[in-house]
Formats: structure tokens, C-alpha cells, sequence
């Protein structure tokens, strides 16, 4: 038996195990302290680093370019917050184990192996030059290894923490979307606002407008809460806008997304109604939106409303109309394409409406097809029916001459009120599809002209009574049937406009639009007067001598 051989077996297998020890209580020493605090400090602060740049002006590019179709950077939480995150992170497990290449790896264990000292100053004694090599070298390296792995291990678990922590930032910022969209939503639904654009030829739906930057004037299409940020964008210039109207975004100038036109400030604070005066030629439409917009004033004055005009460019329309009227006594026809609304925020009480007015040409319709270019129709909550009864057949055949040269001199329209109804109830109906619902206005004009007619009876009270005496029944039970609510006022537009006007006759010429804009929830019923209301009155004939004198006198 080999009694030798087996002992220095032994003693070698001693003499390793010796060594191991060694080296790993060397090892434990060297990571408890030094590599562990060492790679853990350097994996913390390449993270904080990371997490900049600290310094203002400096560029990062890790950041998204500002895109083409919306001007707006996009919000940290959104998608930078993760990208920092993720390369702050990879910035940290690299410096660790970059740490460990350098200088653990290429020149302190280098040194150590090569028998010099860890900051390379050489040994000249071979004992001391090989216990470096052989007894502390190995532990060293086996110390550096184990702290990379636990700093790498530790780090990447507050890493984890830290993913936890924005993920739920992530999700707090992310429910808040729809909650703040959701809000402004049913605030709008609950006062009944839909914004829809006045401008001719558009009249489309706005359920989120262009917003100018007061800044740079960059147009901003998704100003509302979502990825470009929550409570507020920042447009690329800088500028910082609220998100919501809820926030203030209502005081930013709005435009149309689909003609780029300005749309007025009041538009989504407010419910618009929607009312279009329809009407043949020279019916006097113009003359009568004219006298509403002056009576709906007059009632402002009396502190009965509160009125102003939505834009600028509605106060020089109707200043402009005005100065017609005076200077001339009458309006120039309507003239040009669709209709531009004429604008007015009316207030009563602690409730608003925003008044679209519009005043389409006579030839609009005058067939089915033009009709149903008037796109505007579709959004109307209401029609005045303006009816110039001196253009229908049926009563001129009951005037004599002499009254009839006195129509012809008030210009009569070229097409009946009959006419006009037939043209436009059909396709109102597949407009809108709810015509039973809505309420028509039936408004009588040139009142002036028709009390000094003597083939005629005065109007009174019940002018659809009145209506009927003359011969337009089938007119009046055919609103009564088509809509669902329907009321009829006789106004002379030209005794409440031009110079002197009798402001009871413009509180008169008001009152149709009073009655549609209550029928939106507005407090004007009482403002109305009696209308069509009450029993049917005597019929009146003015006397031959008033009818010579030619006065005026509004009932």
C-alpha cells in the first residue's frame, strides 16, 4: 500500500481547502467592506444621473420630437417617465458591473495576481510577492464578484419598487383621462350643449375645437385631457394651456376644425339654440331679424334680459344694417350663399342661451334641393316661419285696385307663405327627423301695410284666426299637425328699425324669439305677451279715415 502517496493526497486536499477558506474569508471581507457598498453607491448614483439632465438647457435625447399634426409635446407620465426609468436603470446595473471591469477586473486584481499591491506598487520580496498572488488575490477577486452580484441584486430590486411605484403614478394619471373627459362630457350634455359652427357652408358639429396658442398662434387640435397631457398641454413653444374647460381653456381663442374659422368665445359655455327665419324674397326677413335683435336690446334695457353680441363682427353686422335701415328705410335683400348666424349670448335669471340667427336668401328655398343644402337646418331647435301674406294669391284676388298698387309699392314676395311651408316642411323633416318635436314661429310681416288695407280684416290677438279669415287655414292646421308647438305674432318690422322706431313694436318682433329660446328651458315665457293665446276677439276693420291718414299704431 501506498501509505505516502496517500498522506500528501491529504495533506494537498488540506492544503486547498486551506486555501479556499482563506479566500473566501477574505472574499466576505472584501464585500462586506469595500465592493458591495462600492458597486451599490456606484449602481444609486448612474441611476440619479440617469434620471436627468439636472441642469436647465441641456438636451436630452431621449425625448420625443414635438410631431407634425399636434404641436404639443407629449406628457411626461405618458411615455417619458418610462423611458427615463428603463435608461436610468440600464445606467445602473452598467455601472455596476462596469465598476467591476474597471478597476476591480483590469487593475486591482491584475496587480494582486502580478504579486504587486492593489494600487500597482511593485513588491520586491518573493514571500510577500506570492502571498499577495496566492493568499489574497483570489479572495479579492471572489469579493469583487459576490458585490457586483449583491448590488446587482439589490438594485435591481428597488429598480423593481421604483416600476411598481410609477406604474401606479402611470395608472393614476391614465384613469384620470376619461374621468376628466367624463366630467366636462356630461357637464355639456347636462346644460345641453352641442357646439356647431355659424359659418355659411360648414355648419358642422364641434366636439373639440382648434385652440390658438396665445404664444407661438400654433393651432392645437387634441387640447383636452389624454396623452399630451392631463390638466394641461405645452405647446411646443413652450406655453403652457389648460386642457379642459373645466381648467380655463374656454379663454383661448377656438376655431372651427373643419373651416379654420373663428368660433365665438360663449360656444361651449352655454347651450346654442338654433333658430333659422325662413322665408320667400323679399318677404322681410332681414327687416325682422333686425327688429328681434333691437327688441331682444330693448328688453336689455328695461333689465328684463341680459344681451350681447357673441363677436365683434355680429355687432358690425347688425350696426351696418342699421345705418341701411335709416338711411334708406329698407334692407337690401340677402344676398350671397348660406347664411353666416347671427350671434347673441340672452341671459336671464342665472340661465344662458347662445342665439344663432340666421337669415338665409328667399331663393334658398324656393325648391326641394336647395333646401337641403341649407345644412344649418339640421341643428335647429326652432323655425320662424316669416309670412308675407300680401304675396299670396288668394289675398291679393281679395284687394281693389287701389290696394293692390299699395302692396306692390311694399314689395311683396314672390313666393306665398303656403309656397314657402310646402318647400321647406319635407325636407325639414329629413334634416333634423324631428320636426314633431320642434316649434315653429309664424311671424306675419308688413303689418304696417296690412292695417291700411279695408278688403282685409285688421289683425288682432289670434292672428292664426286671423290667418285663416284671409285664406291661409290649410297653412295654420298644417303646423298645427307638422309641428309640435306653433304660435303666430304679426309685426311690422319697419315701424321697430330705422329712424324713430317704437320700441314696443321691437319688443313685439322679439317676442317670437323669446317664445322658441323658452322652449329651451330660457325664463322668457312671460316676456311673450299673449301671442295666440286667449279667446277668439271681434274682428276689427280700421275706419276710412285712419286707413287715409296712413298712421301706425302697433295693437
Amino acid at each position: 500500500m501506498n501509505v505516502g502517496g496517500d498522506d500528501n493526497a491529504g495533506v494537498l486536499v488540506l492544503v486547498l481547502l486551506a486555501l479556499f477558506g482563506w479566500a473566501g474569508v477574505v472574499a466576505v471581507a472584501v464585500c462586506v467592506s469595500r465592493t458591495l457598498w462600492e458597486f451599490l453607491g456606484r449602481g444609486v448614483q448612474a441611476v440619479w444621473h440617469g434620471l436627468g439632465p439636472w441642469q436647465a438647457g441641456r438636451t436630452d435625447p431621449r425625448l420625443a420630437a414635438v410631431g407634425n399634426s399636434e404641436p404639443a409635446h407629449l406628457a411626461y407620465w405618458w411615455r417619458q417617465s418610462w423611458a427615463d426609468a428603463v435608461s436610468a436603470g440600464l445606467a445602473g446595473m452598467r455601472a455596476v458591473w462596469s465598476g467591476l471591469a474597471d478597476p476591480w477586473l483590469s487593475r486591482t486584481l491584475r496587480n494582486l495576481f502580478q504579486g504587486r499591491r492593489a494600487s500597482g506598487v511593485r513588491v520586491t520580496a518573493p514571500l510577500y510577492r506570492l502571498l499577495l498572488a496566492v493568499l489574497i488575490a483570489p479572495g479579492t477577486a471572489a469579493g469583487a464578484l459576490v458585490g457586483a452580484a449583491l448590488a446587482t441584486l439589490l438594485l435591481g430590486a428597488v429598480l423593481v419598487l421604483f416600476a411598481l411605484l410609477l406604474a401606479v403614478v402611470w395608472l393614476g394619471w391614465a384613469a384620470g383621462v376619461p374621468v376628466l373627459r367624463g366630467v366636462e362630457r356630461s357637464w355639456l350634455l347636462l346644460r345641453g350643449i352641442r357646439v356647431k359652427c355659424p359659418h355659411p357652408g360648414c355648419y358642422a358639429p364641434v366636439p373639440l375645437a382648434l385652440h390658438r396658442c396665445p404664444s407661438c398662434q400654433a393651432m392645437h387640435a387634441e387640447l383636452r385631457p389624454g396623452r399630451y397631457g392631463v390638466l394641461w398641454h405645452v405647446c411646443r413653444c413652450g406655453h403652457r394651456m389648460p386642457a379642459s374647460r373645466l381648467l380655463g381653456r374656454g379663454r383661448l381663442t377656438a376655431l372651427c376644425p373643419r373651416c379654420e374659422q373663428f368660433l365665438p368665445r360663449a360656444a361651449g359655455t352655454m347651450r346654442v339654440v338654433h333658430t333659422p327665419l325662413v322665408g320667400g324674397t323679399s318677404s322681410g326677413k332681414t327687416m325682422l331679424m333686425a327688429a328681434m335683435v333691437e327688441g331682444l336690446h330693448s328688453w336689455s334695457r328695461q333689465g328684463e334680459l341680459r344681451v350681447e353680441y357673441a363677436t365683434v363682427d355680429d355687432q358690425r353686422t347688425q350696426t351696418g344694417l342699421n345705418q341701411e335701415l335709416n338711411s334708406t328705410g329698407w334692407a337690401h335683400a340677402t344676398t350671397g350663399g348660406q347664411p353666416r348666424a347671427m350671434m347673441l349670448t340672452v341671459a336671464r335669471g342665472r340661465r344662458r342661451r347662445l342665439l344663432y340667427l340666421y337669415d338665409p336668401m328667399g331663393e334658398q328655398v324656393s325648391d326641394a334641393e336647395r333646401v337641403r343644402a341649407q345644412r344649418y337646418l339640421a341643428h335647429a331647435d326652432g323655425v320662424v316661419l316669416v309670412a308675407d301674406v300680401l304675396a299670396d294669391p288668394k289675398v291679393r284676388g281679395r284687394l281693389d285696385p287701389a290696394e293692390t298698387e299699395r302692396t306692390d309699392r311694399a314689395r311683396p314676395s314672390a313666393q306665398g307663405p303656403w309656397e314657402t311651408y310646402q318647400r321647406l316642411t319635407g325636407e325639414l323633416a329629413a334634416l333634423t327627423g324631428r320636426r314633431s318635436r320642434m316649434s315653429v314661429a309664424t311671424v306675419v310681416t308688413k303689418r304696417d301695410v296690412l292695417d291700411r288695407l279695408t278688403s282685409l280684416p285688421v289683425p288682432g290677438p289670434r292672428i292664426d284666426d286671423w290667418l285663416a279669415d284671409v285664406g291661409l287655414g290649410a297653412l295654420v292646421r298644417a303646423l298645427g299637425h307638422d309641428f309640435g308647438a306653433a304660435r303666430y305674432w304679426a309685426v311690422s318690422a319697419h315701424a321697430a328699425t330705422g329712424t324713430g322706431p317704437l320700441e314696443s313694436e321691437q319688443r313685439r318682433a322679439a317676442e317670437p324669439v323669446l317664445w322658441l329660446l323658452a322652449a329651451s328651458g330660457l325664463r322668457t315665457g312671460p316676456l311673450t305677451g299673449s301671442g295666440a293665446g286667449g279667446g277668439r276677439p271681434p274682428r276689427q276693420r280700421r275706419r276710412p279715415d285712419d286707413a287715409e291718414k296712413g298712421r301706425y299704431s302697433p295693437a
